[in-house]
């Protein structure tokens, strides 16, 4: 027996991105990062749907239409429509095929154009997940999933699946990720210029974070996974935006556009009492970078979900520290 012997630590590879908003080629890249960089967790934060629908109106046999991005494009043959349909779902939207009297009666029915997106925004979310259980079957991955303030509720519901191997929808749970570490979930956000579907008051994501960490029994170990970023922190830098505007614009003061913290308030107050090993943060997609509060490291990012792109972050987890990390981008 040796004089001197060391046990090696366990460690937790954990890769994290968010607000990939509806891209399908920004999450298929999330779903294959866990082998590409040899992580054991995913984690998705919020903004996971879809933001508009682009209706794409059959004009004849093989000729079709549609207004993408503010520009009308005529298309012809399946190929056409094909690739119109990727580049769509590459920039995050929903696509529908339709004959153009369904295109006249849907403009003139509001609900129906809200039943019509919602229905989309479940079928991609549902396919995501069979996607997910079918590549990380048997991997021993595990694919953590939390909503953000731009998704419905209707919609993330479909996480919630029995018999699920591989996807864990976590939000509003403190669930472990490994035999050390709990990681703790909030999607909503404080209230933002766009009245998106979950927001509420810093003072009612104060008490929702109070019962969320009340549930974890050692805060050194625990990862706060909130989709919202600690105010004044770095990673919630983003424009000043004039609210009484449709849409909101920009505050600009003499030549320059005014810089803010749009974080919360009572996501900083918690991360400063409690002290967690990691937050995992998102929301403000042009803030990536990481940042210190005490021993707390948090990570956002960022988001160019848009052109494909998947944004993240890698993290080593030994023992209720992050023992290594790194941006990535690709």
């Amino acid at each position: 027996m040796p004089l001197f012997s060391k046990t090696a630590k366990k460690s937790t590879r954990l890769f994290f991105a968010t607000d990939v908003h509806g891209s399908e080629r920004t999450y298929r890249k999330f779903i294959n990062a866990g082998k590409f960089y040899q992580a054991n967790v995913l984690v998705m934060g919020g903004d996971i749907t879809g933001k508009m629908m682009i209706p794409i109106i059959r004009e004849g046999p093989g000729k079709y239409r549609a207004t993408l991005q503010g520009t009308l494009e005529h298309l012809e043959g399946d190929s056409a429509l094909a690739a119109l349909q990727e580049r769509i779902g590459t920039l995050g939207f929903y696509s529908q095929l339709m004959e153009a009297d369904e295109f006249k009666a849907l403009q003139a029915d509001k609900g129906a154009v809200d039943r019509l997106f919602h229905q989309l925004a479940r079928q991609r979310l549902e396919a995501w997940v069979d996607l997910a259980e079918t590549r990380l079957r048997g991997t021993g991955i595990r694919c953590y999933i939390t909503g953000g303030n731009d998704d419905y509720p209707d919609a993330l519901a479909v996480l919630h699946r029995a018999g699920s191997e591989a996807v864990v929808a976590c939000e509003g749970l403190a669930v472990p990720i490994d035999d050390v570490h709990i990681m703790v979930s909030i999607g909503q956000s404080t209230p933002t210029p766009w009245k998106t579907p979950r927001e509420m008051p810093d003072e009612a994501l104060a008490e929702v974070i109070e019962k969320m960490v009340a549930q974890v029994p050692d805060r050194n170990c625990s990862i706060f996974n909130f989709h919202d970023p600690p105010v004044d922190s770095t990673l919630d830098t983003c424009p000043m935006l004039d609210w009484t505007t449709d849409p909101p614009a920009q505050i600009v003061k003499a030549g320059q556009v005014v810089m803010h913290g749009a974080g919360s308030h009572s996501v900083r107050a918690a991360i400063e009492k409690y002290q967690p090993m990691l937050g995992l943060h998102g929301h403000i997609h042009e803030s990536a970078g990481v940042a210190k509060i005490g021993r707390t490291v948090c990570v956002n990012p960022g988001s160019e979900y848009g052109e494909g792109l998947l944004r993240g972050v890698l993290a080593n987890l030994v023992d209720g520290k992050v023992e290594s990390y790194q941006m990535t981008s690709g």
